[in-house]
């Protein structure tokens, strides 16, 4: 079990090594779930929106072709369809 201090503005800093088991990196965003008891559930937000809105949005902008296992390393990653 972690133990984490809240400031005085009532925020809470998640430690690296909790943000690595989540798999959330900086600038990502997590989703806190209120449970019963005063407890939470903190996990991973997961990106919103269809393959069509996201596809063609580098087009023009990168000379970079992606490899086959590039592309199943982000289908793993879970765009969601």
């Amino acid at each position: 079990m972690t133990t984490l201090t809240v400031t005085a503005k009532g925020q809470v800093t998640l430690k690296k090594e909790l943000l690595k088991h989540l798999g959330v990196k900086p600038g990502e965003k997590v989703d806190v779930e209120e449970l019963p008891d005063g407890k939470l559930a903190i996990t991973a937000a997961r990106r919103k929106g269809s393959w069509a809105e996201f596809y063609g949005i580098l087009a023009g902008k990168t000379d970079k072709v992606a490899t086959i296992d590039e592309m199943n390393e982000a289908i793993e990653r879970g765009w969601p369809a």
